[in-house]
């Protein structure tokens, strides 16, 4: 059986990573059993210095990316239906504000060092459901240990990480170690430390990328 090992840079406030997860995980399933997947949650932060009130998505997006209110839209509806066909829920009508993602990546990466199994997999699928689905704020703490909960993680160790600062300096280090590879926006998806695809790339996409990969090793 071969061996992959999948780093997937993203952020919780990323719509597209969303869609490139769903895409990758069908990939994976249609590798199975002839490639065994290692699949790890790096963090990235699209807007690391936004304050714990977030902003109006729109406005937020105007902004950033000058467009209007009606390309926002467009692109909205875009992005749900590419989520729709890979299997993600997108409510963008729930979905008015974004938000600072930090504690959500020391959740995650406390469930890398400290979980077991797929769990890290099932915190960070909790959490986008929560947000791009449910509407819900991803900073919440209450929020975020809904999410703990559901992944099958330990809400009392949880709340003790959020009211810490348990596991920052890790994401710190994770997150400048990505921007000094020279990746700058998310999905990146690394394969074996050494092949990047990124975007939310369609699943026939990620399959033949992956068995490539995989015949190389």
């Amino acid at each position: 059986m071969a061996t992959l090992k999948i780093d997937f840079v993203s952020d919780i406030a990323c719509p597209w990573c969303a869609v490139g997860l769903n895409a990758l995980l069908l990939a994976i399933d249609k590798l199975k059993p002839d490639v065994d997947v290692a699949l790890h949650f790096q963090p990235f932060q699209l807007n690391p210095q936004m304050g714990p009130e977030g902003e109006d998505i729109v406005e937020h997006l105007s902004q950033k990316y000058r467009m209007t209110a009606e390309q926002v839209a467009q692109s909205q509806e875009h992005i749900r239906q590419r989520g729709a066909e890979v299997g993600f829920t997108f409510n963008m009508e729930g979905r008015k504000r974004t938000y600072n993602t930090f504690d959500a990546h020391r959740l995650l990466h406390w469930a890398e060092v400290e979980g077991a199994g797929e769990v890290q997999m099932r915190l960070k699928q909790a959490l986008l459901h929560a947000y791009f689905t449910d509407g819900q704020d991803p900073s919440d703490h209450a929020v975020l240990l809904q999410a703990v909960v559901k992944a099958g993680l330990d809400p009392v160790r949880g709340a003790a990480i959020l009211e810490s600062d348990a596991f920052s300096d890790d994401v710190r280090a994770r997150q400048q170690l990505y921007l000094s590879r020279g990746i700058h926006s998310v999905p990146s998806i690394i394969f074996n430390d050494q092949h990047l695809l990124q975007g939310g790339q369609p699943v026939e996409m990620f399959e033949q990328a992956m068995r490539q990969i995989a015949l190389e090793n």
